[in-house]
């Protein structure tokens, strides 16, 4: 056997044994005749020891040892003269007498420790190197736990996991789709999912009532921090059920994880209509882990000769308690901040509460103590904090900045703690948005999302009022999971394709399979996709869902380790009956 224990797992009680460890070599000190080795694998870190003048030829061997070779060691386990209280084998070390170089290694091209000196570009480019840091490894064995559990609970409330195709046909209404060409059909393509939707609608006239799937899912759209070409959904739907029965199914899905997971009894969530995330947010995913809601201000502060907000569809602000002690230096970063291109506002205004409960603004020429004291009011604001407000001709477009200024005085403040996790259900979204590229009415969620049944009569009169039977479950700001009950009428759905500008050929064409299936008798069904990488990367703490990805794509959308996407030889792409156009 290549080894008897593993470097985690030894301890004080194995004192006198004799073992056999292997692993790589994490860092070697020469203390003149002793030399100490840290031998690492999945499990932790042992030390080993190497003593000259009881084995010289060993001891040697050791010498010309480096970083990362791999190693296999027989020895006796002996308590630690110098104890290291921060590791779990910490009391022990191995006196080593008999060592084989299993593998000799090149020096890494950055430390494979927590703090490492390597970037992110050098770390995705030897991404199996990086792998061996412990704090990857252990976002990886987070993963696994949270697979899991979600597959044991699952299975326990009666769910079945099937398996859909990866090339299935391109549709609209979403992202880009990624494409396969068909080598058996030329000039025809495959697309790769974007999630399985209707397929697990299908599954659901197939009668098989409850189905799951941890899944590869495929986007081709611009990356960031929270986003991937390829991501993994846990991919759920019920027959027969109401919003209410999912939302009460997969908060307790949640309720577990947290549970088994972090050691945390979730409360039940609190849920919040589209409509007051949009006021009091900003933003459709809210960040409830602190308060600093929104307060709209046009009855109090309009028509005082301040033209700004005189003439503004909008003005909303927030209250940073405390925050009064800003100095002004820090009040120009922060309208710096708001004026950056991605924010877009033209300015901002502030406004102090003094230790003697008077008002000092920015705009103070403007209003007088009373209408600056009925603004203190409505927010409640008291001595010591610090009001900064916002206008503009977009109500909307203002609440998104003053979203992004509130997120960026919660991370000042200290109030958004990776430890703390406020959860939430956010529902009754909009069926439709407008979408200005395309000049028509696009589905908020998707095609096959059901309105709420009283509003079904207003899809003929007013279907951008219309709202849809969706929700999504919002953790510290970050949407995690999101579904919604699914029409199941065929006339309905073909109601919806109309809207959304197909005609009934069209529709027949790109969805004649599932809308064919519905007059097979489709149960009413529903269900809910999570996001287990954003899952995992807020379980593990992370600010990108890199870090919980074994073999992640970077910002490009590349792989630097494998060099994909890549040219094809000329041979395939005869084969595919393809040509690479020019350039432009």
């Amino acid at each position: 056997m290549y080894r008897t224990k593993t470097c985690g797992e030894l301890r004080i009680d194995n004192v006198g044994e004799q073992i056999v460890l292997a692993g790589w070599v994490q860092r070697i000190r020469k203390m003149g005749g002793m030399t100490f080795v840290d031998l690492r694998d999945r499990y932790g870190l042992t030390q080993l020891s190497f003593n000259q003048e009881t084995n010289a030829e060993v001891f040697e061997k050791a010498n010309r040892m480096g970083r990362e070779f791999v190693l296999q060691v027989k020895g006796e386990v002996v308590e630690r003269y110098s104890k290291n209280k921060n590791l779990p084998t910490g009391d022990i070390e191995i006196n080593v007498n008999e060592l084989t170089i299993l593998n000799e290694a090149v020096t890494p091209p950055f430390t494979i420790e927590e703090d490492t000196d390597g970037g992110d570009d050098i770390r995705m480019k030897y991404r199996y190197l990086d792998l061996r840091r412990e704090c990857v490894r252990r976002n990886l064995e987070l993963r696994h736990k949270m697979a899991f559990e979600v597959r044991r609970y699952l299975d326990e409330q009666g769910f079945l996991e099937v398996e859909t195709p990866v090339l299935v046909n391109s549709t609209p209404e979403g992202a880009r789709d990624f494409v396969v060409p068909s080598r058996m059909n030329p000039g025809q393509f495959y697309a790769l999912p974007q999630s399985p939707q209707t397929l697990k609608q299908l599954l659901m006239v197939a009668g098989f009532d409850r189905y799951f799937q941890i899944v590869k899912c495929f986007r081709d759209e611009d990356l960031r921090a929270d986003r991937q070409p390829e991501f993994t959904q846990i991919d759920c739907e019920m027959s027969f059920v109401e919003q209410e029965d999912i939302l009460n199914m997969f908060e307790g899905m949640s309720r577990h994880l947290f549970k088994v997971i972090k050691g945390i009894d979730l409360p039940k969530l609190p849920r919040m209509t589209w409509a007051d995330a949009m006021k009091y947010y900003g933003s459709d995913k809210p960040d409830t882990r602190f308060d600093m809601r929104f307060v709209e201000l046009m009855d109090i502060l309009k028509g005082y000769g301040f033209s700004v907000f005189d003439n503004a569809a909008y003005i909303g602000g927030i209250c940073a308690k405390g925050a009064a002690a800003y100095t002004r230096k820090q009040i120009d970063q922060l309208t710096d901040f708001v004026k950056k291109p991605q924010i877009g506002a033209k300015g901002l205004v502030y406004a102090r509460i003094e230790t003697d409960g008077t008002v000092k603004s920015s705009v103070d020429k403007f209003y007088s103590q009373e209408v600056l004291q009925q603004m203190k009011a409505a927010f409640g604001a008291e001595a010591g904090d610090l009001i900064l407000i916002l206008s503009g001709d977009d109500a909307n477009k203002t609440r998104k900045q003053l979203c992004e200024l509130r997120l960026e005085m919660g991370s000042q403040l200290g109030l958004r703690d990776k430890n703390k996790y406020s959860c939430l259900w956010v529902v009754d979204f909009p069926m439709y948005e407008w979408s200005d590229e395309e000049q028509r009415l696009m589905a908020m969620h998707h095609p096959f999302t059901s309105p709420k049944p009283e509003d079904i009569p207003l899809l003929d009169t007013d279907p951008a009022s219309v709202r849809a039977n969706a929700y999504d479950m919002v953790i510290n700001g970050v949407e995690v999971g999101g579904g919604s009950i699914r029409i199941h009428d065929a006339k309905l759905q073909q109601k919806v394709f109309e809207i959304l500008g197909f005609t009934p050929e069209q529709a027949q064409q790109k969805f004649g399979f599932l809308m064919n299936a519905f007059k097979y008798g489709a149960p009413p069904h529903g269900g809910l996709a999570y996001g287990l990488d954003r899952f995992v990367s807020l379980f593990a703490g992370l600010d990108s869902i890199r870090d919980c990805i074994a073999f992640p794509k970077n910002n490009q959308g590349r792989d630097v380790m494998l060099g994909a996407p890549g040219e094809i030889d000329q041979l395939q792409l005869d084969e595919l009956q393809l040509q690479i156009a020019p350039k432009a």
